[in-house]
């Protein structure tokens, strides 16, 4: 006996829905929020620069190379999809600058400390050069000549 159209399209839709489940791509897609933030990121930013450079009076060739607006449009559409590309294949997003910038704060942070604080640049040459032999002079010459 002939299935339904209606069967026919149910069957394929389960088939699809089964054989999407299993894809792990998918699996990404649907359970990770940043991937899809950078996908809709990237297709916003490609939309924007498409429609920008289609809409220029110059033409679109002109306007990719010459209008900043639209490269930098291109440019953010291309890191949103090298990041998403990034998170399918599981890599982790780098975080620039973590260790560095802590060191930068923290010798800012001395340096402001030693020029504000007399104790402290007093504390810093010790340590660095030993302490200081404090000495009071007396002259042994008069301000008369006696």
């Amino acid at each position: 006996m002939a299935k339904t159209k209606k069967a026919q399209t149910a069957d394929k839709a389960a088939d699809l829905y089964s054989s999407a489940r299993e894809n792990p791509y998918v699996q990404r897609l649907i359970e990770d929020d940043d991937l899809r933030d950078s996908l809709r990121d990237a297709f916003e930013a490609a939309k924007d620069a498409f429609e920008r450079a289609s809409e220029s009076r110059k033409g679109p060739v002109k306007a990719v190379t010459s209008d900043k607006k639209v490269q930098k449009e291109m440019r953010e559409a291309a890191e949103n999809l090298r990041e998403a590309a990034d998170r399918l294949r599981n890599k982790k997003k780098k975080r620039k600058g973590g260790l560095g910038k802590l060191l930068v704060i923290a010798v800012l942070g001395a340096v402001i400390a030693l020029a504000v604080s007399e104790d402290a640049r007093k504390t810093v040459l010790d340590a660095l050069f030993g302490a200081e032999e404090e000495f009071e002079y007396t002259s042994t010459t008069s301000i008369n000549g006696s």
